[in-house]
């Protein structure tokens, strides 16, 4: 821990053009001395400057950096605590892991880069080192009041939300768990749970921020945000609009006094006022309604009309042969 780096990061970052460093002591309330001591930490800890005659600033975009992520984010629950790693195997394993540590409900893991970083059923997540959103968000739920289908769609919405205030784009979804612009491509979510010691769920999100994976990589269209922005785009700035939106889902989700749970501790359930909501801000930013789409569910494929979504108990099907379906999107997903 280095207060002084901390808050010279947050004047260096909150600044774009150069200031001299007896500038940047006075905006940080420190010491010509305290302020070479803060640079010095800085730049061991990996964070990259320019220097020109008028001073330096932050080489941008900003590499991650958990400071910089938790400073004034406001939310309730979600990133109190943020850890970011330059490579893992996977975050979403690194927060699962974390869920025997003290205090670990709300910690966001982000990594620059993963070795073994993985989508929905058995996927790989492809992404370029020190581009993108590799996050992964942990929350401890003894009570089981959070469902992986209701936290699915929220976090679709937490990010479409946030992505349409990063770009001038429409962001639209895809049942289960993709967030599309232009039919192509832009995020993932992947939410898994374990249930010993205690019920934990993590909450996976892969952005495409600064590069898109290569089309051999991929077996549909994908896209990244910086392709319908004027440049490169801070990852920081959408990670916390992210975070602040999921925070404000997750509470609507466990804070309604009708909030009931199942007799099967894997089954809960939010309150039909937060259901509805989820429900209707999902499919307004759908087009599968009334499509025909197959579907791989269970190892076996399915085709029909697609009737409506449930944010509880998944896509609702009616085949060609007249049945209707309810398909979790835990083990289903549109061909």
């Amino acid at each position: 821990m280095h207060p002084a780096a901390d808050n010279l990061l947050t004047v260096l970052y909150a600044r774009r053009a150069y200031a001299s460093l007896d500038e940047l002591a006075s905006e940080a309330t420190l010491s010509r001395a305290a302020a070479v001591g803060a640079l010095d930490a800085l730049r061991q800890r990996g964070v990259v400057m320019e220097e020109s005659p008028a001073g330096l600033r932050l080489a941008r975009p900003v590499g991650l950096n958990a400071h910089l992520i938790e400073h004034g984010l406001g939310t309730r629950r979600v990133g109190r605590n943020a850890i970011v790693f330059g490579e893992v195997e996977s975050t979403n394993d690194v927060a699962l892991d974390s869920s025997r540590q003290a205090n670990a409900d709300g910690l966001v893991v982000l990594a620059e880069s993963q070795r073994a970083g993985r989508g929905r059923l058995g996927r790989r997540w492809a992404s370029p080192a020190g581009a993108n959103v590799l996050m992964s968000v942990l929350l401890l739920d003894e009570q089981a009041r959070l469902s992986s289908e209701a936290l699915t769609i929220a976090a679709g919405l937490a990010v479409a939300e946030a992505v349409e205030r990063a770009v001038p784009a429409s962001a639209r979804l895809k049942w289960p768990n993709d967030v599309l612009i232009d039919d192509a491509k832009v995020c993932g979510i992947l939410v898994e749970v374990r249930r010993h010691p205690c019920r934990a769920v993590v909450v996976g999100v892969g952005i495409n921020v600064n590069a898109a994976p290569p089309p051999e990589a991929v077996t549909r269209p994908a896209t990244c945000l910086a392709d319908h922005a004027q440049g490169p785009l801070e990852r920081i700035e959408l990670i916390r609009d992210v975070l602040r939106n999921l925070d404000a889902w997750i509470q609507q989700i466990t804070d309604n006094e009708d909030n009931t749970t199942t007799d099967n501790a894997a089954a809960p359930h939010p309150s039909p006022t937060v259901t509805r909501r989820l429900h209707d801000q999902w499919l307004a930013r759908c087009g599968m309604m009334n499509q025909r789409v197959t579907v791989r569910a269970a190892g076996q494929r399915v085709t029909g009309r697609v009737l409506d979504i449930d944010p509880l108990e998944g896509l609702i099907l009616q085949t060609d042969t007249g049945q209707q379906l309810r398909l979790p999107a835990a083990t289903s997903s549109v061909e």
